[in-house]
């Protein structure tokens, strides 16, 4: 009989700590806002209104999500508080210990991740678009290139303790792509709001471009370098 009831408040045991588990390493996740990474320094060769830091920004955050590390504030949450606190696109690269003390407290989070696209542009020759440097000329709707050409994308990301305004880690990454294919597609607009075309990173579309091949792997080493770094936070 005590044989029984032993082996019974072993299995009890077990299961109590198995279905502790999960929410152990819920808690153990850090949780962290990601703001739009600035492009003041990328020439802006297309036309309408395409925000690359925030397509940028979302497809990190797809990144993270995807591979559980942390926990990410939801956008619609964090777009609300930065318009609260009236944070301008000039601070996304390097804000003020400040207001990143101030975002920190509002959002509910300790770590931030903010950044730079230091590289976004093609090359390309005799594909009917004016100009054969960097960009190539203004993109408008129905100007896409199906012949050669390259693609380069680099984007720098840093981790920052919001309590304490320290960065913790810096992730760089940078994709090129070169083949025969469509280079943009589509327009020069952006993320699905407005502009001529409405280019979004996140659909298929974008991902099967030259431009979007570069995107992709200069994101996902930024993200992998990012998955890395949870180890140095507490």
């Amino acid at each position: 009989m005590r044989k029984v009831i032993w082996s019974a408040l072993a299995i009890a045991l077990v299961m109590i700590v198995a279905s502790a588990s999960p929410a152990l390493a819920q808690s153990k996740r850090p949780t962290v806002a990601v703001l739009n990474f600035d492009y003041g320094t990328v020439q802006q060769w297309w036309e309408g209104n395409w925000d690359i830091g925030n397509g940028i920004s979302d497809l990190i955050v797809d990144g993270l999500v995807e591979d559980g590390s942390y926990r990410v504030i939801e956008r619609k949450k964090l777009d609300a508080i930065l318009a609260e606190q009236n944070f301008s696109n000039s601070d996304r690269a390097d804000p003020s210990g400040a207001t990143v003390a101030k975002l920190g407290k509002a959002l509910g989070v300790k770590y931030m991740i903010v950044g730079s696209i230091t590289k976004f542009g093609m090359e390309q020759k005799n594909v009917g678009i004016s100009g054969g440097a960097w960009g190539g000329g203004k993109f408008g709707v129905g100007d896409v290139g199906t012949k050669k050409g390259k693609a380069t994308v680099a984007i720098t990301a840093r981790m920052v303790d919001t309590s304490t305004g320290e960065i913790l880690a810096s992730a760089k990454g940078e994709g090129t792509s070169t083949r025969s294919g469509l280079l943009l597609g589509g327009g020069g607009g952006g993320g699905g709001q407005g502009g001529s075309g409405g280019v979004s990173m996140g659909s298929s579309d974008y991902r099967e471009t030259v431009l979007g091949e570069a995107t992709e792997a200069a994101v996902k080493a930024v993200t992998a370098k990012l998955i890395a770094a949870k180890t140095r936070l507490e």
